[in-house]
């Protein structure tokens, strides 16, 4: 197991993500980028992010903030912190560098980040992204990789079966 020290290395600023990405991109390095809640981490979870650590050389999470959590997913969520969940992503070794950003959008992450290819989950597409995360990708001609869902993996299932036990 990696030590607490490791992990927390891993997780950086959004100054830090811009300065390191474009160390990266210098050095030749593909950059992937994914971003989500990552509220309660499950299986469908740590398939989703070894997928898309395959895509590239390094891959950047940006963590939604605990604000923007409770905005997207509602009241009584998030369950866990977000240093807490950005600590235990960065103890995933498919994972290189998590960001947390406050935003609802991931616009600013992804400005910083400046990826060759922008991985989401299965059940975006292209056209449902963010109109303004969407330019940002353009803008740097990032590649959108959209990893199939894996079945029967969801926070909010999960959650849903915690309150029946």
């Amino acid at each position: 197991m990696r030590s607490r020290s490791s992990v927390n290395k891993k997780i950086i600023t959004l100054d830090e993500l811009r300065e390191k990405s474009e160390r990266l991109r210098s050095a030749g390095k593909r950059v992937i980028a994914t971003n989500g809640c990552f509220d309660i981490l499950h299986v469908g979870h740590v398939r989703y992010l070894a997928a898309a650590r395959k895509l590239g050389d390094v891959l950047v999470v940006g963590l939604n903030g605990d604000n923007s959590v409770c905005q997207l997913k509602g009241e009584g969520r998030p369950i866990n912190r977000e240093q807490d969940r950005a600590e235990v992503l960065a103890a995933l070794e498919s994972v290189d560098y998590v960001t947390i950003f406050p935003e609802l959008r991931a616009t600013n992450f992804l400005r910083a980040a400046q990826p060759a290819i922008y991985a989401k989950g299965g059940d975006y597409t292209p056209d449902t992204l963010d109109p303004k995360e969407r330019a940002v990708l353009e803008k740097f001609g990032t590649r959108i990789e959209i990893i199939p869902f894996e079945k029967g993996y969801s926070t909010s299932q999960l959650l849903t079966r915690i309150g029946e036990g």
